[in-house]
């Protein structure tokens, strides 16, 4: 029985791997994508909005989890934080577990992991790919953003584990800062290798 390659997909702010992400879809390569999984939980009906409510009362509605109070009631308080992980990380799990079962025949799977390094970690992954570009473009791009400052995008930086220790602890870096059409076939190299080890 042949396993499914596992390819961790991760990148800072601004380095384009949302649109990365899309041309691995548009190989035909199953994307579990780790953020899209957390507002399926927390949005209406999702299997975390109760359990956060009796953990942090006045933050869920109609829609589910209400993402500024949350936030709020988390934010700068480890302890808090620490006890909303407990509740979403095992639920992101199961939802990992289905996809694998899913997708059992494929011979490549990626994982979209924003906070890979900072959170995660590699555990279940066998190589991951940090998507980067030069900082100069991602500053960009991440300020042209709606409702994006500097002082933001500097305390989301600080957060991350910097750009170049990703690419130094990656196996693969897709680097974002030329064409698309030279991202595309930088990807569609790397499907290709993958998928004929």
């Amino acid at each position: 029985m042949t396993h499914p390659f596992i390819l961790g997909l991760t990148g800072s702010i601004g380095m384009g791997k949302s649109a990365v992400a899309a041309m691995f879809q548009g190989l035909g390569v199953p994307v579990f994508d780790a953020d899209a999984a957390v507002h399926h939980l927390q949005g209406p009906g999702g299997a975390c909005v109760a359990p956060i409510e009796r953990a942090f009362p006045g933050t869920t509605g109609a829609q589910g989890v209400d993402r500024q109070k949350l936030g709020a009631a988390v934010f700068g308080d480890p302890a808090a934080l620490k006890q909303l992980e407990r509740i979403v990380h095992p639920e992101v799990a199961e939802m990992r577990r289905a996809f694998l079962a899913d997708h059992a025949a494929a011979p490549l799977i990626v994982f979209d992991i924003p906070l890979l390094y900072e959170k995660t970690g590699q555990h279940g992954l066998d190589a991951v790919a940090v998507v980067s570009a030069p900082a100069e473009l991602q500053r960009q791009r991440v300020l042209a953003r709606p409702g994006m400052s500097v002082e933001k995008f500097e305390k989301i930086l600080a957060l991350q584990v910097p750009d170049a220790e990703k690419r130094a602890r990656a196996d693969y870096v897709i680097d974002t800062g030329t064409s698309l059409a030279e991202t595309r076939h930088a990807v569609q190299r790397l499907v290709h290798s993958l998928t004929n080890k």
